[in-house]
C-alpha cells in the first residue's frame, strides 16, 4: 500500500480565523497610546482608509498601503516590537477566534491535513497565532532588521499579499512536495483570489461581497464561522 497523500489547509487570519481585522486594531491601539515612533498619525489614517475599502473587497491600492504601514516600524527594536505584539495578541486578538474556525481546524487535523497560517500580518503576530493554535506553519510578512536588531521599515522578500501570498504558498508546498491542487484555503477576502483560484478546495469564510459573488458563480462553499 502507498502512503497517504499529504494535504495542506491554508488559513487567512483577519476576518477569517478572527472576527476583526488585526491591522485596524493595531493602528487604533498605536494612535490611542500615542506611539508616534511606531506609526505616523497621517500614515496610519491613510492605511485605515485603505483597510476599510479592503474589508469591502475593494482594496485596489494593492500592497502599497501595506508597505507604507510597514515603513512606520523603522527604527523600532526587534525586542520592542516582539513585546508589543505579545501584549497586543493577549489583550486584543486572542479573544476574537471564530467558533467555526476552531472547528474547521479540528476537522482538518482529523483528516490528516497540515494547517498553515497564510496572512498579510507580520511574522510577530502570525507566529503567536500559529503557536497558540498549534498550527504547522506560518507564512506572513517578515520584517527586515538591521545589524543592530532594529527594523528597517521594509519587508524581506516577497510581500505576503495578493499574488505574493500565492508565491509564498507555492514555495512552502515545494518544500513539502505537495501539489497545490490537493490543498484548501479559507479566506474572507477577494484580495486572496490568486490563492483561491489555485487551490483545489477554496472556501469563502464570512466573505466580502466580491469574494462571495466569485464563489457563488463557481459553486464554491461559502460559510459563516460566527463570532466569538
Amino acid at each position: 500500500m502507498g502512503s497517504k497523500r499529504v494535504s495542506v489547509a491554508f488559513f487567512d487570519l483577519d476576518k477569517t480565523l478572527i472576527a476583526r481585522n488585526s491591522a485596524v486594531l493595531w493602528i487604533r491601539r498605536q494612535l490611542r497610546e500615542g506611539k508616534e515612533g511606531v506609526l505616523a498619525r497621517m500614515g496610519a489614517l491613510r492605511v485605515l482608509s485603505w483597510l476599510t475599502r479592503y474589508s469591502l473587497g475593494w482594496g485596489g491600492g494593492g500592497a502599497i498601503p501595506l508597505l507604507e504601514a510597514m515603513e512606520g516600524f523603522a527604527g523600532v527594536s526587534h525586542e520592542e516590537i516582539l513585546e508589543q505584539s505579545r501584549r497586543f495578541y493577549e489583550e486584543e486578538v486572542r479573544r476574537l477566534y471564530r467558533p467555526g474556525a476552531l472547528e474547521a481546524l479540528k476537522q482538518q487535523r482529523q483528516a490528516g491535513c497540515l494547517c498553515i497560517l497564510l496572512s498579510s500580518t507580520t511574522q510577530y503576530l502570525g507566529e503567536l497565532v500559529a503557536a497558540d493554535l498549534g498550527l504547522d506553519g506560518c507564512l506572513a510578512n517578515v520584517l527586515e532588521t538591521d545589524a543592530e536588531g532594529r527594523l528597517s521599515g521594509r519587508v524581506e522578500g516577497i510581500v505576503c499579499y495578493g499574488r505574493g501570498k500565492l508565491h509564498k504558498a507555492q514555495a512552502k508546498l515545494a518544500e513539502l512536495n505537495v501539489a497545490i491542487e490537493d490543498c484548501s484555503f479559507y479566506t474572507d477576502s477577494y484580495a486572496d483570489l490568486p490563492v483561491m483560484e489555485a487551490v483545489g478546495s477554496p472556501v469563502a469564510v464570512n466573505a466580502d461581497m466580491r469574494l462571495k459573488w466569485w464563489a457563488q458563480l463557481r459553486g464554491h462553499p461559502i460559510v459563516d464561522w460566527g463570532v466569538p
